[in-house]
């Protein structure tokens, strides 16, 4: 594993970073008050070519590879997680997607619109009654005489829910238990019968275009069958597996940031006639930030040159995942710890980065999920 940036890695890692401190640190705190992200950051995110990366250029995308994928994730993550959110869900699990297994027609529908920022993708798996447990979804999708689909069912906690143009959704097209009846669908937002409820109070990512979806009698005709039939499971595992890879970037941009404040907080906060940061204690709190950061990143890159190489990377990816999220949250308290009751009030960033972070070891499968998938990988045995 080469560790050297290219020059085209380091221009791409510039230009986010670039572009965070213009465009979305200024922002973000007001963003999170609010409980909405301005909708026009999708359209600068679009330009820039952050929702085309690795998508081949002949479907609109900007090409790249993996590790600058997650250079710009990084700095996205470092920003606003509610800003990294709609890349990673539009871009990591919808239109990487839709290029690996969508056909010709499919792609050229879509991924245009998703690169450009025209269009925004949101990932329709998880349901209010299964989380973790994916394979037995409800969402049902039965077929009419005619060839069309008709679905119905429910879907929570869908990041871009309410903004999005398009849904990746998966539903259970037979009756075979488990995950062998589901199925994939691309089914446009404005179809009649579906209705989404934004969710509101979230404890992070409160910007974040969060929703529930309800599908009543939606028809979409055949056309919209995202791959083969049954083969749904397959499709939604292989892009959370590259989700994964997406979330542990984001946190090492969490991780980042509560290093950098916490560094520059305590070279200026004074007690007992000196600065904080001439503490032991105080000093023992960043260094292990800054350990979890490079850790974190370490591991992360170790998944994109797996992806780029072309080799298995789901368990390392697992690895990236758990070790990121819950790296983040331990640097975002540390930080806080810096701080003091500083850090307890939205003046300072410290508080949001927690609140971010804590849902990192939630979505695109819990920490306790990895672990499983980390377990079965070393023994053999699925415990799940």
């Amino acid at each position: 594993m080469n560790l050297e940036l290219s020059e085209e890695q380091e221009a791409a890692r510039r230009l986010a970073e670039d572009f965070v401190r213009r465009e979305v640190v200024p922002y973000a705190a007001a963003w999170d008050r609010a409980e909405s992200v301005d909708r026009g950051i999708v359209k600068k995110l679009g330009a820039l070519g952050f929702l085309g990366l690795t998508v081949p250029e002949q479907y609109g995308g900007s090409g790249g590879d993996h590790l600058a994928y997650c250079l710009v994730t990084e700095e996205l993550g470092r920003g606003d997680s509610s800003v990294r959110g709609i890349v990673s869900v539009s871009l990591g699990l919808v239109a990487k997607t839709v290029a690996a297994w969508g056909d010709e027609e499919q792609k050229r529908r879509w991924l245009p619109g998703l690169t450009s920022g025209d269009l925004l993708g949101c990932f329709g798996l998880t349901e209010p009654g299964t989380g973790s447990d994916a394979a037995n979804l409800a969402t049902r999708a039965v077929r009419q005489s005619g060839g069309d689909w008709l679905i119905n069912g429910s879907k929570m906690f869908i990041t871009n829910g309410t903004w999005a143009d398009v849904v990746l959704l998966f539903a259970r097209t037979d009756d075979t238990p488990g995950h062998r009846g589901i199925s994939a669908f691309l089914v446009p937002a404005d179809t009649p019968g579906l209705t989404r409820r934004p969710v509101h109070g979230k404890l992070g990512l409160r910007g974040q275009a969060t929703a529930e979806l309800v599908l009543q009698d939606v028809r979409v005709p055949p056309s919209a069958l995202l791959g083969a039939e049954g083969k749904g499971f397959s499709i939604a595992m292989s892009a959370l597996a590259k989700g994964r890879m997406s979330v542990a970037a984001g946190c090492v941009g969490i991780a980042r940031a509560a290093l950098d404040a916490a560094v520059g907080y305590a070279g200026e906060r004074e007690q007992f006639g000196k600065p904080i940061a001439s503490y032991q204690l105080v000093q023992e709190l960043i260094s292990d930030i800054a350990v979890d950061v490079d850790a974190a990143r370490l591991l992360t890159w170790r998944v994109a040159d797996l992806v780029d190489r072309g080799e298995e990377f789901a368990t390392a990816a697992s690895k990236a995942k758990l070790f990121a999220s819950e790296a983040a949250v331990r640097c975002a308290n540390n930080a806080l710890q810096v701080f003091g009751g500083y850090g307890y009030i939205d003046e300072y960033p410290v508080g949001k980065l927690l609140r971010d972070a804590r849902v990192m070891t939630l979505y695109e499968g819990t920490s306790q999920i990895q672990k499983l998938i980390i377990g079965r990988a070393l023994t053999g045995v699925s415990a799940f």
